[in-house]
This record gives C-alpha cells, sequence and structure tokens, in this order.
C-alpha cells in the first residue's frame, strides 16, 4: 500500500526543467565568475557586494543585510569583506545605532572597480543569456521566477 510519504521521482519534464535551472545558472555563474575574474581580477561574489553597496543608501549596508542579500554565511561574508577591505575596495564602518552592528561601506577605489566591471558584467549577462530569449520570453521568465520565489520558503538568517 502506497503512503503519502512514499517517494514519487520526477518524470522527464520536471527533471529537464530542474536540471535545466541548475546546469545553467552553474554553467552561467562560472562563465562569468571566468570573465570578471579575467578583466578585472574579481571574482562574481566580490562583484555582487560591491553592487549591492553601490545600489544601497549612502553605498553602506549593515553585515547581516548584506549576508543575507547575497546568500553567504556571516563567517563567508567576513572573509569576503576582509579580502574586499585588504584590496581598498571597502570598509567597514561602525554603526552610530548599535555599537555591536557595523556597516560595510564602499570606497572610491570600489566604486571606481565596479563600474569598470559593470559593462563586462553586463555584457557577459546579455551575450550568454539574454540574447537568447525574445522581450516577451524575458518578461515569461521573469514571471516563471518571480512565481518560483514565492513559493519557495525564505532563506534562513545569516549564522
Amino acid at each position: 500500500m502506497a503512503t503519502t510519504t512514499e517517494t514519487v521521482r520526477l518524470d522527464h519534464r520536471e527533471l529537464r526543467a530542474w536540471r535545466g535551472l541548475l546546469s545553467t545558472y552553474a554553467r552561467l555563474t562560472k562563465a562569468l565568475d571566468a570573465e570578471l575574474e579575467a578583466e578585472h581580477g574579481l571574482p562574481l561574489t566580490s562583484y555582487e557586494v560591491l553592487m549591492y553597496l553601490a545600489d544601497a543608501e549612502d553605498g553602506r549596508m549593515r553585515m547581516h543585510d548584506l549576508a543575507r542579500s547575497i546568500l553567504l554565511s556571516r563567517s563567508g561574508l567576513t572573509r569576503l569583506v576582509d579580502r574586499l577591505q585588504r584590496d581598498g575596495l571597502l570598509e567597514r564602518c561602525s554603526c552610530s545605532s548599535d555599537a555591536r552592528g557595523s556597516y560595510a561601506c564602499l570606497t572610491e577605489r570600489g566604486r571606481v572597480t565596479l563600474d569598470a566591471a559593470r559593462a563586462t558584467h553586463l555584457a557577459g549577462v546579455r551575450a550568454m543569456f539574454l540574447e537568447h530569449f525574445s522581450p516577451e520570453e524575458q518578461d515569461l521568465l521573469g514571471d516563471f521566477w518571480e512565481r518560483a520565489a514565492e513559493a519557495a520558503p525564505p532563506p534562513p538568517p545569516a549564522a
């Protein structure tokens, strides 16, 4: 007798959709990472941190918010921020309202580096992904990802 906990395998269509997402994400991020590293000496995760900071008010974000945004653990973000700080791309700033909290703050050098890397990144995203879809298909993809993201549980708090 089958129970409700019985594992039902993905059918061909489901498996193709799921593996397609995973494979495409992995291949695109590896290729974009390699381009950014070769052109600017900047890994994709570092680019993402700089991008979030540039888009944030006053070019700064609390460390825990940044960790949640880029889906890194606190320890992973700490190591990444240490590298970016060592390279002069950001600095740690104190939080006046919470002595325990700190901000990651984009430096001028970080902004210049991001501006140079942004052209490479956007060209790569367009060439490797967006140009393979019509504007209407891009709208559909955006709708699909939003629907899937809304159905997924929120990420756990950064540890």
